[in-house]
């Protein structure tokens, strides 16, 4: 099955209180077949970013997905997923490890980078995730 995830992160500072959203889509009509959103503590936007990819992965392969288009603001994590640019800092490897082993599990995945007023769904629940954090 053919799908679509926008993922996004975010942190009130940086790092600061943080949290990621996702949704997965239908590639063909576009549905909104799953969404997820959580408050991650205290953590970097780039780490944010990473957690938003794999709830979005692990959406989609609990859905059946085996074809998925992943689209995101995050240029980094865009290029580190797809090999082009080297994952240096520590606390994004392990993030990083994680996402390739879901990829892993799918039959083909792309990355794309999307700007940022294009990731609105995954932005909405990322900020969600930070409100709901921040009244707890």
């Amino acid at each position: 099955m053919k799908v679509v995830v926008e993922a996004d992160g975010g942190s009130r500072g940086n790092p600061g209180p943080a949290g990621y959203g996702a949704v997965v889509l239908d590639a063909q009509s576009g549905e909104v077949l799953a969404e997820a959103y959580d408050g991650i503590g205290v953590a970097t936007n780039n780490v944010a970013e990473y957690r938003g990819l794999i709830a979005g992965l692990r959406a989609a392969i609990e859905l059946g997905g085996t074809d998925v288009e992943v689209r995101m603001d995050s240029k980094l994590v865009v290029e580190q997923m797809s090999g082009r640019w080297k994952i240096k800092h520590p606390a994004m490897q392990p993030l990083a490890s994680e996402a390739a082993g879901l990829v892993r599990q799918l039959d083909s995945v792309r990355f794309g980078w999307i700007p940022r007023a294009s990731n609105t769904r995954a932005d909405r629940l990322a900020n969600q995730a930070m409100d709901t954090q921040a009244a707890r």
